[in-house]
């Protein structure tokens, strides 16, 4: 994990333009808001499928760094008064208290623009053109009202409402699941001979996870701490949203929680022990303190 996590900060060290580019400030919270901070689970994912697949490290760089850049612009955004309006984000002030609003915004919007020119960009990606803009499509579903965004937006439709098991799975394949399905995905697509069976056991794993990770944020909300987690504990139960907790209990929380990374170590199966990476990040996810 510190490999990979080393790997990507290179790689956003790079692709981000310097704090001192004009306009500087905007520069300045990109950067803010990007480096020296969080767990790189979604780059670590990029990776841990090419590893599984045998693709060199040095191509996958791009992809790693682009989910990364729209993960933060995204969470700089859903920090935003006009969204979760939190005051701290990976331990310190989130973009928009150290910035301002209007500046957050445009941080935001860069770095979401910034990971499709660096999958456009990126001479280590060494795939046919037309794998390339898949991988470009592939990113912009996920991140767009088709994935995370759409997610967000029935999550602010679901505030004080009551759903279903069904309507908050449906809710986190979209916000959460989305741009993790799409990390696996563009590791895949970095090797292009994959076969149709490996890529849909990637993508089922995939699939798990994401919403395994879920589950674990929202008992994280109730059973963590400020500190150790870097947010606000109990946000969600102040803002009333709907979570697997206050559907099913911790109890059922944490179960269905295990349920889906059993399944998703199932769908590696076939895999030899080139993907043991991928079945310590589905472990990883349903255990993790922060």
């Amino acid at each position: 994990m510190k490999t990979y996590q080393e790997r990507v900060e290179r790689a956003l060290e790079y692709w981000l333009p310097a704090a001192a580019t004009h306009p500087h400030q905007l520069h300045e919270a990109m950067r803010y808001s990007v480096l020296d901070g969080g767990k790189r689970i979604r780059p670590l994912l990029v990776y841990a499928t090419g590893e599984a697949l045998g693709v060199a490290p040095e191509a996958l760089d791009g992809p790693a760094c682009a989910v990364e850049l729209i993960h933060a612009y995204s969470l700089v955004h859903d920090d935003l008064p006009a969204m979760d309006n939190d005051d701290l984000r990976r331990g310190k002030p989130t973009c928009h208290r150290a910035y301002g609003e209007a500046m957050a915004l445009l941080a935001g919007d860069s770095l979401q623009t910034l990971a499709f020119y660096v999958l456009a960009h990126d001479p280590a990606i060494r795939v046919a053109a037309e794998v390339r803009l898949k991988m470009i499509e592939t990113l912009a579903l996920a991140s767009g009202s088709r994935g995370m965004a759409g997610g967000q937006a029935i999550d602010l439709a679901s505030v004080g409402l009551r759903l279903d098991i069904a309507q908050l799975e449906d809710m986190h394949i979209h916000k959460t699941g989305a741009l993790i399905r799409a990390c696996v995905r563009l590791g895949a697509l970095s090797r292009p001979d994959t076969d149709p069976d490996t890529f849909d056991r990637l993508d089922h794993y995939a699939k798990c996870i994401g919403l395994a990770f879920q589950i674990r944020d929202d008992i994280l909300d109730v059973e963590g701490d400020t500190e150790t987690m870097g947010k606000q504990r109990g946000a969600d139960k102040l803002h009333n949203k709907p979570t697997y907790p206050s559907l099913l209990g911790l109890d059922g929380a944490k179960q269905r929680a295990y349920e889906l990374h059993q399944e998703a170590i199932a769908s590696l199966a076939p895999l030899d022990g080139r993907a043991d990476t991928l079945r310590w990040i589905s472990e990883y996810i349903v255990e993790r303190r922060h």
